[in-house]
């Protein structure tokens, strides 16, 4: 089995949730069982919605609150009339507004507040309960209880201190005592200390043997209780990001980024790292040899992978760019809609759709009101995109650092070529200066406004000057080395390498 390791996932999930999605397809392709394991909590939403979402089997996910009993990942099927059912005799009265139902209850100065999956079912997630006006508990849903969440009132407000985690019959299978960020869980043989333990407790659980690999995709909060426990498995770690800081490097001393450095410091534990770049692979190499006098194991399998090469049906829209991404700061979703604004003034056509969603979402509404721009510029949401960069004429992106760019590779997938920083690893990767696009030289003391400009020059040049369908062809030849079938050989090899 091969286990892979991560914290959260979400409705607008970073690269390495896709990263995992991709991989996931890949390994039941080759024939390799796999598991996803998720150690965040997720009160918000189901966790089985969200992997789902994505692509993923509730076959293949391990969540870490719910592994210790013997409820299973699954969609929400609890229904307000099962919630009803507990009621006893009581007298209540039922009022609805959208995803929320509030049951008030008669002569008791009680409520439940109820929040369903949707709109229009009446599929229950979570329901809230008030007593005497305080929040006294949360209990949340799949097919059965799977925990509840104990609260008492602290300085005018809800308290949580205990949670309880529940068995399909209803029997406790352990609690989680809290108080802000000390945590306990009590189980019936053992009291467990922190949250680190109790992943590796888990681990422990799996009863890894020599056969089974252990890959860490997220190494923060628990990676060391991850390596310590996994016994004679084999350990791979996923790098997604640079791995270091150019600042804090010299040639006696590296600076390692923190979420690796644990990582980087157990290699004799380590059976393999893999990058999603010959570039980013090679430099690494030469780091350990450099810093840490060692020559681990090091296989460059991209991130992600493409099923077939997308193309028109009929003629790409003109003059129309693409950007894909969560809507956070570091993508730089503003500075693309500014250039974008600059440039129409020589290409009165150009138009910009962007996809995802994200915290900078309101950010950039009211960017693009200011602007008025929002005839030529548009929030698309998240969609799935598979069959949609093929419509366009070019992908634009104003992202500053990336370990792979998935929606890079699904770009050229469909022939876009690409403008973006000269930044490691992802743009480097995809763009062939004046072949496919444009890499855009940048420095510390580069400030926004000059970026902006940098950007919008190269948008305008690519659609004045340049020859598109050379563009178009060159990223379609340089997209075929992503086809799935060349990463299955990759993950095909390094398995059967350390096995």
């Amino acid at each position: 089995m091969i286990y892979n390791f991560n914290l959260g996932i979400g409705w607008a999930s970073s690269g390495v949730e896709y990263a995992q999605a991709y991989r996931a397809k890949i390994l039941r392709s080759i024939g390799a069982d796999a598991k996803f394991v998720f150690t965040d909590m997720f009160p918000r939403d189901n966790i089985e919605h969200m992997t789902k979402n994505i692509g993923f089997l509730d076959s293949e996910i391990i969540w870490l609150y719910m592994f210790f009993s013997d409820c299973k990942i699954a969609p929400v099927s609890y229904t307000l009339g099962k919630l009803e059912s507990t009621f006893s005799n009581q007298n209540y009265t039922f009022s609805r507004d959208g995803k929320i139902a509030k049951y008030v209850f008669s002569g008791t100065n009680n409520f439940y507040t109820v929040y369903m999956v949707d709109e229009t079912s009446d599929l229950v997630h979570r329901v809230e309960m008030v007593s005497n006006g305080c929040l006294i508990r949360k209990d949340y849903y799949t097919y059965c209880r799977i925990y509840s969440e104990y609260y008492a009132p602290l300085d005018n407000q809800a308290h949580l201190y205990q949670r309880r985690f529940f068995n399909e019959d209803g029997t406790v299978a352990y609690e989680e005592i809290t108080d802000n960020d000390v945590v306990m869980y009590q189980f019936p043989d053992r009291l467990i200390c922190s949250k680190e333990e109790l992943v590796g407790y888990m681990v422990q659980r799996l009863n890894l043997t020599g056969e089974d690999v252990v890959i860490i995709d997220r190494t923060t909060g628990i990676g060391q209780a991850i390596m310590e426990n996994a016994g004679p498995a084999k350990i791979g770690i996923v790098i997604h990001a640079d791995h270091f800081s150019e600042g804090g490097t010299d040639e006696r001393n590296i600076l390692w980024n923190n979420y690796y450095e644990y990582a980087f410091s157990q290699h004799k534990h380590v059976a393999f790292y893999i990058t999603a770049t010959d570039d980013q692979n090679r430099l690494l190499r030469e780091q350990f040899e450099t810093y840490l006098h060692v020559m681990p194991k090091v296989v460059t399998i991209p991130v992600g992978s493409l099923p077939e090469l997308k193309y028109p049906e009929g003629e790409r829209t003109k003059h129309s760019l693409i950007t894909a991404s969560r809507l956070a700061s570091e993508k730089h979703v503003d500075w693309i809609i500014d250039a974008v604004v600059a440039a129409r003034k020589k290409v009165p056509d150009l138009t910009l759709d962007i996809y995802g969603k994200g915290v900078e979402e309101d950010k950039l509404k009211g960017l693009i009101s200011r602007q008025k721009c929002g005839d030529y510029v548009r929030l698309c949401g998240q969609q799935n995109l598979d069959e949609v960069y093929k419509n366009y004429d070019a992908y634009l992106s104003g992202s500053t650092s990336e370990g792979f760019g998935l929606t890079l590779m699904e770009a050229i997938g469909s022939g876009l070529p690409i403008i973006g920083f000269d930044v490691r690893y992802g743009n480097q990767n995809f763009i062939d200066e004046g072949q496919n696009g444009y890499k855009i030289p940048v420095h510390d003391k580069m400030d926004s406004k000059e970026r902006i400009e940098k950007l919008a020059e190269c948008v305008v040049r690519m659609f004045t000057e340049d020859d598109m369908e050379e563009f178009h062809c060159h990223s379609y030849e340089k997209a075929k080395k992503y086809l799935t079938i060349e990463v299955e050989k990759g993950w095909m090899n390094v398995l059967n390498q350390i096995r």
